[in-house]
């Protein structure tokens, strides 16, 4: 049996690092800003990395890192790239037992261009991950302890519904980062499983986007979810930190100031380190009275000092991560923290 199993993307990633890229601000851009170059020019790249990215292949080297036996099931590409993902999954420590071949689509492929830090744009190829069906998973090997599904692109959102039934129907707990999406395609899909999920790991963006709230009524769309979900909802709003929420108790801590070499991989970095943490708490707390993660039949979820925990890990993970270029090469071991102090965690009754 698995301890985890980690469903979403599998990319080959490029960065491209240039300090020519200029940022132009515009009412054409969804952001209002745009990173630009001038048309048919050369421009130099100051640096280039050839890295493994993906929500789901991410998620699972986290989970491996912090000594969870975990396996990544998701699709790549029978070419060099989906090679080359097997292979660093493989040194991690991700089972392969799961993973697919395609010979019809190549490894998804994503290009991101990125000033030096500043910001950067993605460019992104759909490839064999985002083309995963229900008839190709081998459900009779989906032993597990916990799922932990992360953005399903392409016609593989569809699976989303399928995934959860599963879990439930086999008493596997469910930890979900939904995706842009099944916030666009599958959001009734979404919000009817709502109560069937665990953790639900949200960035601001996405918060508002499931409850149709203003950016800036982050409590509130907390507020709504929790009551909703069936253990705990976790929304990070980047630079401003995270905050949490259950039946009972609101979180909120902010993040360390450390700065960063490249974003990539902060969301993932920081949902799979929280999950580890209630994990890490369930497993250090057997037998002990102090520190029991029994879930509360009115929480249906842990204890308030697991969730804390939860959240220094994540916060923790998370800006190791985006100390290095890529978005695995920063991932945290069981037992580091890196070198800033753990965040503070405030704790307050939920209204």
């Amino acid at each position: 049996m698995y301890d985890i199993i980690t469903f979403g993307s599998a990319t080959r990633d490029v960065f491209m690092i240039g300090k020519r890229f200029k940022v132009v601000e515009s009412k054409k851009f969804i952001s209002r800003k745009g990173l630009c170059v001038p048309l048919g020019s050369k421009i130099h790249m100051q640096d280039i990395f050839f890295e493994m990215g993906g929500c789901g292949a991410n998620a699972a080297v986290s989970f491996a890192r912090q000594g969870f036996k975990v396996a990544y099931l998701g699709k790549v590409g029978e070419d060099a790239d989906g090679r080359e993902i097997k292979e660093i999954l493989k040194k991690n420590g991700v089972s392969l037992g799961l993973l697919m071949q395609s010979k019809k689509w190549h490894t998804s492929y994503s290009v991101i261009i990125s000033i030096p830090q500043t910001e950067r744009s993605i460019l992104e190829y759909l490839g064999a991950a985002h083309h995963l069906y229900k008839n190709e998973i081998p459900w009779e090997k989906l032993n597990a302890k916990w799922f932990y599904i992360a953005p399903l692109s392409g016609p593989s959102w569809k699976l989303f519904e399928h995934l959860v039934d599963f879990a439930i129907k086999n008493k596997i707990k469910l930890a979900v980062n939904p995706g842009r999406s099944q916030l666009e395609k599958g959001l009734k899909k979404l919000i009817s499983c709502l109560d069937k999920i665990d953790i639900l790991l949200l960035n601001q963006e996405e918060a508002v986007k499931l409850t149709g709230l203003d950016f800036s009524q982050d409590k509130k769309c907390l507020e709504i979810l929790r009551d909703k979900v069936k253990g705990i909802v976790v929304i990070t709003k980047g630079p401003m930190g995270v905050i949490a929420g259950d039946k009972k108790y609101f979180y909120k801590a902010g993040i360390p100031k450390s700065g960063f070499k490249e974003r990539t991989g902060a969301g993932d970095a920081f949902g799979s380190g929280f999950v580890s943490g209630i994990l890490q708490w369930s497993s250090e707390a057997r037998g002990r009275s102090d520190r029991t993660l029994q879930l509360d039949a009115k929480l249906r979820f842990a204890t308030p000092e697991a969730v804390k925990y939860a959240i220094q890990l994540g916060t923790a993970n998370a800006t190791s991560c985006i100390q290095k270029v890529g978005a695995v090469n920063g991932l945290l071991k069981k037992g580091e923290w890196g070198k800033w102090k753990k965040v503070k965690v405030t704790l307050s009754p939920a209204l």
